[in-house]
């Protein structure tokens, strides 16, 4: 079976060249797999490390992304890829697991679903007390969506919506492409129109990739704002995308402007604004707690983790809802009323 790997990437100097050597070293013959490297016009040394590794690994190939879009990115790589099965690796994850394409080629066989989810572990070579918080922080249920299954380790069938990113190649010849409208959350976009068509995706835990964690509160926020506002396109172009979920940190940030300024004149406002954030600052603080004690993350950092992940992604949604949403607002709540009444 046939395997293309496609790697979209945009200044990734600091990881490209590792994410690369570990496609490189899979035990699979490497006549079966392509590994495809699309870059968006970067301004670091990412095209001149992939074209160093080029002269030793024979299946690696460059591609030019001129319009720098992920989703576009994306694109160019399923339109130039040869593989019976298309996998995304982006370009700053790394790819331990030497027997990563056997095993994904055996879920595939053995599961006869259309798409391949995996969990995705934040871990770096050398943490930052920071990276740690982070890594952490994403994997507990306040800082993702419990919708996602990316930190999961149960094999089964789940919604494709945040972890499909191994697909057979006849999912594009039915479903087309990535919508280049998007620059976050395309896969997102994408999985849930297959979702919704009634494609399956097979989750398996032996199929690991491994992200970088952000090494910076300001890395974080902005990483969080940019899925905020691709979460925010998808309910604009498919209500039926949005769960209450994901209106959450948008939801509490908007109470806690629109409180601030109506408190001072409304005495019950000021109460129970006092009380909400008593309310989160107790939760925050209890799962702080509770993953500093069952690892090495240091208890300080944690709620600071947590309120760039929150505020980070409230203010993203809610600017681009701002931007995208007037006249459909009534119809979107609608949607996630129903959405909750399942």
């Amino acid at each position: 079976m046939r395997i293309s790997l496609i790697v979209p990437v945009r200044n990734e100097a600091a990881n490209i060249r590792q994410t690369l050597l570990g496609l490189a070293s899979q035990n699979y013959d490497d006549t079966d797999y392509e590994i495809l490297v699309v870059d968006g016009k970067s301004e670091d040394a990412t095209q001149d490390i992939v074209r160093e590794l080029q002269r030793t690994i024979p299946n690696l190939y460059l591609f030019e992304n001129p319009k720098r879009l992920a989703s576009a990115a994306r694109n160019i790589g399923v339109q130039n890829a040869s593989g019976e099965f298309i996998v995304i690796v982006d370009g700053h994850c790394q790819v331990r697991d030497p027997n990563f394409l056997t095993k994904i080629v055996e879920a595939f066989e053995t599961s006869g679903a259309d798409t391949l989810g995996r969990p995705q572990p934040l871990r770096a070579e050398s943490p930052t007390p920071l990276q740690e918080a982070v890594a952490g922080a994403r994997a507990s249920w306040l800082g993702h969506n419990p919708d996602s299954a990316i930190y999961s380790d149960v094999a089964g069938f789940v919604a494709a919506d945040n972890v499909a990113v191994a697909y057979r190649r006849d999912v594009f010849d039915l479903m087309g492409l990535f919508d280049e409208s998007f620059d976050a959350c395309e896969d997102v976009e994408f999985n849930t129109r297959l979702r919704q068509v009634g494609l399956t995706c097979y989750f398996t835990p032996t199929v690991v990739v491994e992200y970088q964690p952000r090494s910076t509160l300001r890395g974080l926020a902005y990483q969080m704002a940019r899925y905020g506002r691709g979460r925010a396109r998808l309910a604009h172009k498919n209500p039926a995308s949005l769960t209450l979920p994901s209106l959450v940190p948008s939801a509490w940030l908007l109470w806690l402007a629109c409180a601030t300024m109506i408190s001072p004149f409304v005495g019950p406002i000021a109460w129970l604004l006092a009380a909400s954030i008593a309310v989160y600052l107790l939760a925050v603080t209890a799962e702080s707690v509770r993953l500093a004690l069952k690892s090495r993350v240091t208890l300080l950092r944690l709620p600071l983790v947590f309120a760039a992940i929150h505020l980070g992604y409230g203010w993203g949604f809610l600017e681009e809802a701002i931007a995208t949403w007037p006249g459909r607002g009534l119809q979107l709540l609608r949607m996630s009323r129903a959405t909750a009444s399942r």
